[in-house]
């Protein structure tokens, strides 16, 4: 089947409009011979009639009045282009589409992609949170410039993309002022029988935390994992259990949630990566991520 033809579609549309041929030449500055020759073949093309005589002028057949709606919504489209790239704001605004790994505190992300809001050059941010395989896949075709992620891409993914270690944190353990009074100061061995809240399996530091407290000889009750780092600390935050997060933002942690800390696990580490397309950051906005993660937040 042919392509659809956008010349003899404006033509038509215009004859549409306008009532006739000869209205319609006028305005698009040609000869109604030539209008005429090519409603005749896009007619043809399409395989349907499009007008038929009503006196002096022409009328649109049930399906020219069908293909006029189509038109009439594909040249508004255009032109709402046109003003678009007009726009000042739309030519000198940069986008910077992220995505964030659900097993990344929202907190260590929000520092990292913040510095991209204050650049010399405006940018519009645009992020998007997930399962760390489906922001891969947006990455692998331009739909993502950037992955921020607890681990790096992992082997099996068929994917051309590049690991950036943005920096590393220790953990500390949090309470409220409530429950780490009932547990007492003696850390690691406090939480022995304590109600625990873990990170879900698709977190890189579950089986890290897991490994430490076997080691540690403590057992504590595990009453939750979850797959949102800010829903565990919230039920953190109701008394429910101890939770764990990267040290290097236990200062925020303990103000936004209105818990305590019990103590540092300086031998379970957490990592965040940016994950590219470019083996080479040059984005301003990765940049600027990157350096504030090595001057500012992982220090």
């Amino acid at each position: 089947m042919s392509s659809l033809n956008y010349k003899h579609l404006r033509y038509f549309w215009m004859v549409a409009k306008t009532g006739s041929i000869a209205k319609a030449a006028a305005q698009l500055h040609l000869t109604p011979q030539s209008i005429s020759g090519q409603l005749t073949e896009f007619a043809g093309t399409l395989g349907v009639e499009l007008f038929r005589r009503a006196g002096r002028n022409l009328e649109l057949t049930d399906a020219g009045r069908r293909i006029v709606s189509y038109a009439e919504e594909i040249f508004n489209t255009g032109d709402a282009l046109l003003e678009l790239v007009r726009d000042k704001t739309f030519t000198t605004m940069m986008s910077f589409r992220v995505g964030c790994a659900d097993s990344v505190s929202k907190l260590i992300a929000c520092k990292l992609v913040e510095p991209a809001l204050k650049l010399r050059e405006p940018v519009k941010l645009i992020c998007r949170e997930g399962r760390l395989d489906s922001l891969i896949a947006d990455l692998a075709v331009h739909r993502l410039d950037l992955v921020i992620a607890d681990r790096p891409i992992p082997a099996h993914f068929s994917v051309r993309a590049y690991n950036h270690l943005l920096g590393e944190s220790p953990m500390t353990a949090f309470a409220t002022a409530t429950l780490a009074a009932q547990l007492g100061k003696d850390f690691p061995a406090c939480l022995h029988n304590a109600p625990l809240l873990l990170p879900g399996e698709d977190f890189a530091i579950h089986q890290r935390l897991l490994r430490w407290l076997e080691h540690s000889e403590v057992h504590p009750h595990v009453v939750g994992e979850f797959d949102d780092s800010a829903m565990m600390k919230a039920f953190g935050q109701s008394g429910a259990g101890v939770f764990f997060a990267p040290t290097v933002i236990a200062p925020q942690v303990c103000e936004q949630y209105q818990v305590a800390t019990l103590g540092q696990v300086h031998s379970v580490v957490e990592e965040v990566y940016a994950i590219t397309t470019e083996r080479r950051m040059s984005h301003p906005a990765t940049v600027a991520i990157s350096t504030t993660a090595r001057d500012k937040l992982f220090i």
